[in-house]
């Protein structure tokens, strides 16, 4: 008997909020269900808060359901004030088509889209040929003002900096996208993240109220650590799933550096290791818990950037901080390579001969930086 996707996601710490538990169990036992997630492109990658999702969709997709990839090239002209203190920046459309196409090729990594087994749409293609006075009087009149301003999601901007009315429209644009999607699509689960909770139940009512038929609706957990805050930030702000804005070697130490207390639920949350593994890697303490964050390290760097990236972090740290030297056997043409392109500074200057030699000279106050390229530096400690 095949296991239900809906057992998986509970078991590995995915399930928050569900509108209709039993029923929802029931269809992804019985049955291949469309479902969707939205992505609003309000920058030109992903990050890790949307890596969830996309796991979420892989369990999905890999259990037999079909996944519907909304691009938001519409909503990301108004913006979703959930979780914010301030409204928004305006964006172009010119921008956000650009963003769009980014997201495209980095989901298109985790999702198979051949033979229809996964769908793209972009709810631009509806939302801006909306009529305001006909979207008003067909939708609209559906949304009750009072129930809308008991959601958390505006709740937090009341009593705050306040919400402007632009950004009140965005519930209502979220929730027509269900209702074109379930009616186009035959559409009937939306998942997101659990601050998306108060958006998805009302895409539900509306499609109630519309066609009087049920869809349904499952959050899950926000990416966050132990103490409850948000990961996925560093000092240099968000880490990316885009190569060109974080390397895969920072990729790497990002996961390589969590907290001992949140390993277990990233491995579980994070990869797709049988959950015997992730609970005997769990289990570890003391200097041992180090070899479960290189196994999540590494694991979640193949799944975003390939096989050949991680194994390439993975040798890297070892060589800088585990005393380890198998990357110097695979990487010796490669920084040679680099020497000769000019790409590879020592304390800010350019390393121009091949057989150079860094000695105790080279450093400054005991250490010295090396760098290659715009984006990967390391510093070496005298010690």
């Amino acid at each position: 008997m095949a296991t239900n996707v809906f057992d998986v996601l509970e078991e590995r710490g995915f399930i928050q909020q569900t509108t209709n538990t039993e029923k929802i169990k029931e269809l992804l036992g019985s049955e291949s269900v469309t479902f969707y997630i939205g992505f609003d492109p309000t920058a030109d990658s992903l990050h890790v808060g949307h890596y969830l999702q996309l796991v979420v969709m892989a369990h999905m997709q890999q259990h037999g359901h079909k996944p519907i990839v909304l691009l938001g090239g519409g909503t990301t002209m108004v913006g979703d004030p959930t979780g914010k203190t301030d409204m928004r920046k305006m964006m172009t459309k010119e921008t956000i088509a650009e963003n769009a196409e980014c997201f495209k090729k980095q989901i298109s990594n985790f999702v198979d889209f051949d033979e229809d087994k996964a769908t793209m749409v972009n709810n631009a293609d509806w939302l801006l040929k909306l009529n305001y006075i006909d979207f008003l009087r067909d939708i609209g009149v559906h949304f009750s003002v009072n129930r809308m301003l008991t959601a958390e999601c505006f709740k937090s901007r009341l009593e705050g900096k306040g919400l402007t009315f632009i950004e009140f429209n965005y519930m209502l644009m979220q929730s027509y996208d269900f209702l074109v999607l379930n009616q186009e699509k035959n559409c009937k689960l939306q998942l997101g993240g659990d601050d998306q909770w108060s958006n998805i139940i009302y895409g539900i009512d509306l499609i109630r109220r519309k066609t009087g038929e049920e869809a349904y609706g499952m959050t899950f957990t926000l990416l966050t650590n132990s103490e409850g805050k948000k990961m996925g930030k560093t000092e240099k702000g968000a880490v990316w799933l885009d190569p060109e804005k974080t390397t895969p070697y920072e990729f790497y130490q990002y996961w390589r550096n969590v907290e001992d207390t949140d390993v277990a639920r990233c491995l579980a949350l994070l990869t797709f290791l049988p959950m015997d593994q992730v609970a005997e890697l769990g289990r570890l303490q003391g200097a041992e818990i180090n070899k479960a964050k290189a196994v999540l390290a590494y694991e979640v760097t193949k799944l975003v950037h390939g096989e050949a990236e991680a194994s390439k972090a993975q040798d890297a740290a070892a060589v800088l901080f585990g005393g380890g030297s198998s990357a110097a056997n695979t990487s010796k043409s490669e920084a040679r390579r680099a020497v000769e392109q000019g790409g590879v500074l020592v304390n800010d200057i350019k390393v121009i001969d091949v057989h150079a030699v860094v000695t105790k000279t080279d450093l400054n106050d005991g250490s010295m930086m090396l760098q290659r390229g715009k984006k990967s530096y390391c510093r070496i400690v005298a010690i």
